[in-house]
């Protein structure tokens, strides 16, 4: 298959129903070395089953994680003007400074797991539409949303997590959510940066007026109704990765919105993706539930920018290294019993 990037709707919907598969023989030979290692069998629990799947998709039964990349997206909302949020829409740039000069959870974070960070603003000084009125983007907006993501993308990466920054995208993910999945709107919506439960039936009415505006049910017209050009850019990442045979780690409750798009468009296109941490956004569960994933890590986070997923980097480096490092019992001269 070509890996060349998709310039159409078309290409992209193409390419997300011609996605490549892992490669089995090297899962399989990574789940024969899980077996004869120095350890009873399953006693690392799910750490063995993340080392045979990233083993799968890095064509090798004894990977390393050399070499992670984590991508902050950022886009501002036309619906933050809605009243939506808890904090103006501005802060969305500010907030992309303090990235920038090293300020924020997700530089320590990076710090920590070795991961190389890349921070993308998307149009800031031109927010998406109010998707209460009609779609967020028009086709060229989302193509070019998507590109950047799928541009962003080291090749040389061996693990990746996408993560956003945007005023008003808790909104953005709630619609999406109802979109997919229906219900009510209170069902999917939050308190998201820390609005008062008194905000809260305004903020679902926005999302209920946002699905009603745009009624299409594909995955990726969803994501262009409802989403903003920095949930697009995680979305066109991710495939990117697929291509690249890159696994990825999910982040929270935003990220999971738009990867849930690529969900609705392709069941097997979240394959090569685990999921990172269970957000305190009251309805992450519900999402994960929905695409069959189970977090990693449930710390109560909510902060966005790739926090959680990029603390369970750590996770995936330790079983990958169990995996790859500890010795067989044949190695090490021990009895299997």
């Amino acid at each position: 298959m070509s890996q060349s990037q998709p310039v159409t709707l078309k290409d992209w919907s193409d390419l997300l129903k011609s996605l490549p598969k892992a490669d089995a023989a090297a899962a399989q030979a990574a789940r024969a070395r899980n077996g004869v290692l120095t350890k009873p069998p399953g006693a690392l629990g799910r750490l063995e089953d993340l080392a045979i799947w990233y083993a799968g998709w890095r064509g090798t039964d004894r990977p390393s994680v050399e070499s992670p990349q984590v991508i902050v997206f950022a886009g501002n909302h036309g619906v933050a003007a809605r009243g939506v949020s808890a904090f103006p829409g501005e802060v969305t740039v500010q907030m992309v400074a303090n990235f920038e000069h090293g300020g924020a959870a997700i530089n320590q974070l990076c710090k920590a797991a070795g991961a190389a960070l890349s921070v993308v603003p998307l149009d800031l000084d031109t927010p998406t539409a109010d998707f209460t009125q009609g779609p967020a983007m028009n086709e060229a907006e989302f193509l070019a949303a998507l590109a950047a993501g799928w541009n962003a993308v080291d090749p040389q990466a061996d693990l990746l997590v996408v993560g956003e920054m945007g005023i008003a995208n808790t909104t953005s993910a709630a619609a999406i959510y109802l979109a997919l999945h229906g219900g009510s709107a209170l069902d999917w919506t939050g308190l998201g940066t820390g609005i008062s439960e008194e905000a809260l039936p305004l903020k679902a009415q926005v999302v209920a007026d946002g699905v009603a505006a745009n009624p299409g049910r594909g995955g990726l017209e969803i994501l262009a109704n409802l989403g903003g050009r920095e949930l697009a850019a995680m979305a066109g990442a991710v495939v990117r990765a697929r291509v690249l045979s890159i696994p990825v780690i999910m982040d929270g409750f935003v990220c999971t919105a738009a990867l849930s798009c690529l969900a609705r468009e392709s069941a097997d296109a979240l394959d090569h993706v685990v999921a990172g941490h269970g957000s305190a956004e009251q309805a992450h569960g519900a999402a994960l539930a929905k695409l069959g994933m189970e977090p990693l890590l449930d710390l109560g986070m909510r902060l966005g920018e790739a926090s959680g997923g990029a603390l369970a980097i750590q996770i995936l480096k330790g079983a990958v290294a169990c995996h790859s490092g500890m010795a067989t019992f044949a190695e090490a001269g021990v009895s299997e019993g």
